[in-house]
């Protein structure tokens, strides 16, 4: 009797264990917006950029977002000290302006954008034009779309976009 209730509880943590682990790696699957962008080689900028405006938090908050991400090399597009520039804590605010609008407050896949305004988290607009089998966001080519987020989606493009 004493062997079965020991092979019974070995079985029980054995099972929960499994649980534990399986729940953990679905878990892992299912990743937000920074988690996305933090785990691709091409965001490093954006990533150091978005945690210098003390934006991760929100990134990681419950959405829906749309992210237009500049990849590093859009970030290196920019005149030589800019990115250097706006991650001085005495530029946090622009910084912020600057990544806000990039961002839209719904999820938004690519199949279905169309040729429009659409207003961003910073209040300003941007100027989405469907044409020719591509998307540009103003003067931004999107490279890649639909990198799925748990509260979200990302597109990729090669230029950073500035408001005005």
């Amino acid at each position: 009797m004493k062997i079965i209730r020991i092979l019974t509880l070995t079985a029980i943590v054995a099972t929960s264990s499994f649980l534990g682990i399986a729940h953990a790696e679905t878990k892992e699957k299912v990743k937000d917006i920074v988690a996305v962008a933090a785990g691709n080689g091409s965001f490093k900028t954006l990533v150091a950029a978005v945690k210098a405006a003390g934006l991760v938090e929100t990134l990681q908050g419950p959405g829906p977002f749309t992210v237009f991400a500049p990849t590093d090399e859009a970030f290196a597009k920019l005149p030589k000290g800019t990115v250097e520039d706006l991650l001085k804590p005495e530029n946090k605010a622009k910084l912020v302006a600057i990544l806000t609008y990039h961002v839209v407050a719904a999820k938004v896949m690519a199949a279905d954008v169309k040729t429009m305004k659409a207003k961003t988290v910073n209040g300003q607009e941007l100027d989405v034009k469907v044409a020719d089998g591509g998307i540009t966001i103003n003067n931004a080519k999107v490279v890649k779309t639909d990198v799925a987020a748990s509260n979200g989606v990302i597109h990729v493009i090669d230029t950073v976009l500035l408001p005005n």
